[in-house]
């Protein structure tokens, strides 16, 4: 639009009904209309493709037209013109179908519907930047969003590459700590006092400790990192596998499992294998206190594509008002001399569980047993009705 001018190309071969537009526009109150016209298609065709125009008024009764097939092919081929047919037949479902294909209106030539000219112009304009208006919008919403996404991936990364290497330099460190204290300990021999002996063991359990959150960090940024191999998995007897791995956990433990039928999902084996080992080394844990322990994994409806799992245990459980911080890292909620554990388990579990797409929540209540959830992609070639 040049301003607040209105251009309007009119593609009508009829002389009487072309001045009646002309006078139309002329009468009109408000912004000027400038009218253009031509006296057939290929004429106004070629006038189209030169840009310029802001609202197209076509008359599907010319000789060279095919009629609604012609204001498809227009429409199509302008997008951004809007059309307003005009007809000199009163055709309720040719009307509807014009509509329907994209025109802004469909008036009949030569009828009092006609004076409804400049009304159907001026809100085919409105329309048009409403639109324009709405395309910007989200043109830039999505850049912002491009941005945004672009800003927080290289955070994560730069984040990752900050954990691991803090974490490969402290591994020297400590290597000294532990080569020290195994000399002193060597050192001193069977004359050390009970109290110096106490000293070592601290400093010892204590490095120990930190070996393992080292490692246990190193393995959470290398899971970010690592690319997945996603085949059909079968959930089912990776699970039962995993149980099997746990017998030394279990050793003089009354544990009962009870591994329900489940889908085969489409994943990486070896990164699910590790979601099911922390989750299964968990529930082990904190049924310690249980005679006999019962740990159950099954299966319950999920949304379309997806495939829903729970392990759920006897356990000591925990205060659902606290949940949201289950899958942070050196998250606890149990004390260290109650149960061991770095709390990089469940955020290792949280992290593999969202590549995957998925969705990971858990529930539960003080001595009453956990239950955690987690969503996974069905296998291809698993009916997601079953």
């Amino acid at each position: 639009m040049n301003g607040e001018t209105i251009s309007v190309l009119l593609v009508e071969d009829n002389p009487g009904d072309a001045r009646l537009v002309r006078e139309r526009l002329a009468e009109a109150p408000g912004a000027p209309f400038r009218l253009e016209c031509a006296d057939h298609l290929a004429a106004g065709v070629s006038r189209l493709s030169k840009g310029g125009v802001d609202v197209l008024l076509l008359d599907l009764g010319l000789p060279d037209s095919q009629g609604l097939a012609t204001f498809t092919e227009l429409h199509a081929s302008q997008p951004g013109v809007p059309v307003v047919v005009l007809s000199g037949a009163v055709d309720e479902q040719l009307a509807m179908q014009a509509v329907q294909a994209g025109a802004q209106d469909y008036l009949v030539k030569g009828t009092e519907s006609c004076m409804g000219l400049t009304r159907a112009l001026r809100y085919a304009i409105e329309r048009k930047r409403a639109e324009e208006q709405i395309r910007r919008f989200n043109t830039e919403l999505e850049k912002r969003v491009a941005e945004r996404t672009a800003q927080l991936e290289a955070a994560r990364q730069e984040l990752e590459a900050f954990a691991y290497s803090v974490s490969h330099d402290l591994r020297a460190p400590l290597r000294h700590v532990c080569g020290f204290v195994g000399l002193l300990e060597e050192s001193l021999g069977a004359g050390a006092d009970a109290e110096t002996r106490r000293y070592i063991e601290k400093i010892s359990a204590a490095a120990q400790k930190m070996g393992t959150l080292i490692d246990d960090l190193l393995a959470f940024s290398r899971m970010g990192r690592a690319e997945m191999r996603q085949n059909d998995v079968d959930l089912e007897t990776l699970a039962k596998s995993v149980v099997a791995d746990l017998k030394d956990e279990m050793t003089g433990r009354p544990v009962e499992w009870r591994i329900g039928a489940l889908s085969p999902v489409w994943g990486d084996a070896s990164m699910l294998r590790l979601v099911l080992q922390n989750l299964f080394s968990n529930a082990v844990k904190f049924t310690r206190p249980r005679s006999p322990a019962v740990i159950e994994m099954g299966q319950q409806a999920g949304e379309g594509g997806e495939a829903v799992f729970f392990v759920r245990d006897n356990g000591v459980g925990f205060d659902m008002q606290y949940a949201a911080q289950l899958f942070g890292v050196f998250q606890r909620l149990h004390k260290q001399e109650e149960f061991e554990g770095t709390g990089i388990g469940l955020a290792n579990v949280q992290r593999i569980i969202r590549r995957h797409g998925g969705r990971v929540w858990a529930e539960g209540a003080v001595d009453q047993g956990a239950t955690i959830y987690f969503s996974l992609p069905i296998s291809p070639q698993t009916d997601a009705s079953a």
